[in-house]
């Protein structure tokens, strides 16, 4: 399914639209209750709270030396080291495994909130299980590649500059030219796939397909008219700064209690349902298979259910 772009793609429009839908969903009544259902919504959806995860205090190069100015020598450890080592790597394997996970079906279940604009957490995790464990395994995928691939580019380099007997010179310049080689690669495919990625779950949600078929739909899209979504992911930039200053505002007001895990995001829903809205109103104008309101009025006070395409 090849579905067309719009001869007129907007962006303001599906902006100032998304404010609409916000309004009407947390205050049109306000109802506490319902904040804090699509609240966890957004916060299984991957929308932890204001202030984000505090930056991560590794040791210095202090830390790893000894009194006596030597180098500290893990081998004095033995198998015990190693194993303390396996195990932490283990978890920190299987902590990310059920944090894309949840965070996969989670996205489904913050963008239906949004599209029927309901409170609900149990039926849309349930319908769209299929979706949500397939965008988990393609996400999962991708990423395990890209690190591959970054982890062979700089094997590679080391490789190249340890073959080649350089002076101590000319390794800083081979490291440094590696070093932002690499970093322009790894913005460039991070900035691409979050575009690719963000838009894939609206495609599934909206066809009921996988991940590839949702994948090659948006590539599609974006080769038809790549100035749409260029002309998207710089006001996204915009709009994450906004929101950056916003939210450290916010945190700060709050002495800090908007930096709590689901807290913040409760306190800062609106904001999460104006951006993700922005993102649905704006990829709509892509044409009927890419409306995950399958036609109907997104402002009405709850609108039916997106027509769904058959199941192949």
């Amino acid at each position: 399914m090849n579905p067309s772009p719009s001869p007129e793609i907007r962006i303001m429009k599906p902006f100032e639209d998304g404010y609409t839908i916000m309004k009407s969903m947390l205050f049109q009544p306000f109802d506490l209750t319902k904040w804090f259902v699509i609240g966890f919504a957004a916060f299984i959806a991957g929308h932890f709270s204001a202030g984000g995860f505090p930056p991560l205090n590794f040791p210095g190069a202090q830390a790893h030396r000894r009194t006596d100015g030597s180098g500290l020598d893990v081998h004095q450890y033995g198998p015990f080291f190693w194993a303390m080592t396996a195990g932490v790597f283990l978890v920190v394997l299987i902590f990310i495994f059920v944090f894309l996970w949840i965070r996969a079906r989670g996205t489904f279940v913050f963008t239906d909130c949004i599209v029927r604009n309901r409170a609900a957490i149990r039926e849309p995790w349930r319908e769209y299980r299929r979706e949500g464990n397939s965008l988990f395994l393609f996400l999962f995928a991708a990423g395990a590649i890209v690190c591959l691939v970054i982890s062979g580019l700089l094997v590679i380099g080391f490789i190249v500059a340890s073959v080649f007997h350089f002076s101590a010179d000319d390794h800083v310049f081979v490291l440094i030219v590696l070093g932002a080689f690499v970093f322009v690669i790894y913005m460039s495919v991070v900035i691409a796939f979050s575009v690719i990625s963000y838009f894939m779950p609206m495609v599934m949600y909206r066809q009921r397909c996988r991940s590839m078929e949702a994948f090659h739909i948006v590539i599609g899209l974006m080769w038809r008219d790549p100035g749409a979504f260029t002309l998207f992911g710089l006001f996204g930039i915009l709009l994450v700064i906004g929101f950056a200053i916003t939210a450290s505002m916010v945190t700060c007001a709050t002495c800090c209690v908007a930096a709590l895990p689901y807290i913040g995001t409760v306190i800062l829903l609106p904001a999460f349902i104006w951006l993700r809205s922005f993102g649905l109103l704006f990829f709509r104008q892509f044409g009927p298979d890419c409306d995950v309101w399958g036609g109907a009025d997104p402002f009405s006070p709850a609108p039916p259910p997106p027509v769904q395409a058959a199941t192949t």
